[in-house]
């Protein structure tokens, strides 16, 4: 009915290069007929099914929302379906999930990661399908991560540059190797450079929510009323610093200026304007699932996008808490 080969339509059904006239001609004979691809005859010929699992670490997180928005565009223009299991952060669950999803026939794997130790990285290197990590440098497996490092370097940067020198800090568990302990160690470095005893910084470690960085908030303040900048590992956390800075009625930033990571919604209300960090996670989702279908359907690794490793840029958001 489209006047087309067979090829050609495999092409439409699974994003490969086809002319636009070919397009409108398969479009047009899809319509009239209602025709649409047999899943069961698919995994029959490939042994694989057209859906990918994602592993999150927890699902009330704007990163991961985002994440798993860019990861889904993308697989959806591909013809894959998305697949999610939240671990909790339990890399024995994540492993779990792993097998499970590769006894499922699911084309591949990609994996949001807050650490790659036990038995999480013995099931990654034992899987036999194509595996993505994101939010952490992998060696050993293709992976898009953020530089952490150098992020929160700026970021304590342009506080102390701003007059802020008696910094606290409230992380998040170092396990967690890039939110963690690269994160600490940028907010450091920058202290060392401008000759702050960086190992005498108030420190304090946190979950990924608000209720617990105000709790951490308040601990500070107690352990250290002088502090004027607190650098947070997430604006999360920040959203909760800034709850108790102004329940113990100090000003922000007069008083103490404040800053967390991320750039998301936060950054968008007005009256907060948080001094920020904005990470692209929509594209760290849609590169991952380009790279990772790349190496599903063994097409030539010739774009720099689907390249085993790489580091996306950040941008600094100079906003009113500073």
């Amino acid at each position: 009915m489209a006047g087309v080969s067979p090829a050609a339509v495999s092409r439409y059904f699974n994003g490969g290069p086809l002319s636009q006239e070919k397009k409108k001609s398969i479009a047009e004979a899809i319509e009239k007929t209602g025709y649409r691809p047999n899943l069961m005859a698919q995994t029959m010929r490939t042994g694989r099914i057209r859906q990918i699992g994602v592993i999150v670490p927890r699902v009330f997180s704007e990163s991961v929302s985002l994440i798993l928005d860019g990861v889904s565009q993308e697989l959806s223009l591909r013809g894959y379906l998305t697949v999610i299991g939240c671990s909790d952060g339990d890399q024995e669950r994540e492993a779990q999930y792993i097998n499970i999803l590769q006894d499922n026939r699911v084309a591949g794997i990609i994996l949001m990661a807050t650490t790659l130790e036990g038995p999480l990285r013995e099931a990654l290197l034992t899987c036999k399908i194509p595996v993505v990590v994101t939010g952490q440098w992998a060696e050993e497996f293709p992976c898009v991560y953020h530089d952490d490092m150098s992020a929160m370097h700026d970021l304590a940067q342009e506080m102390i540059g701003r007059g802020h020198t008696r910094l606290a800090y409230i992380g998040v568990r170092e396990d967690d190797i890039a939110a963690g302990l690269l994160r600490r160690m940028g907010v450091q470095a920058a202290m060392r450079e401008a000759g702050l005893d960086a190992d005498r910084m108030p420190y304090a470690v946190s979950t990924f929510d608000a209720a617990c960085g105000r709790e951490k908030m308040e601990e500070l303040l107690a352990q250290d009323p002088q502090i004027d900048g607190v650098i947070c590992a997430t604006d999360t956390i920040a959203l909760g610093a800034m709850s108790a800075l102004r329940s113990r009625g100090k000003r922000i930033p007069e008083d103490v200026a404040l800053a967390g990571l991320g750039g998301g919604w936060l950054n968008e209300i007005p009256e907060s304007s948080l001094t920020t960090v904005r990470y692209e996670y929509q594209e760290c989702g849609r590169l991952a699932a380009k790279m990772l279908l790349s190496r599903i359907e063994n097409e030539e690794a010739t774009d720099s996008e689907v390249k085993d490793q790489i580091m996306l840029k950040y941008r600094l958001i100079k906003g009113d808490t500073t």
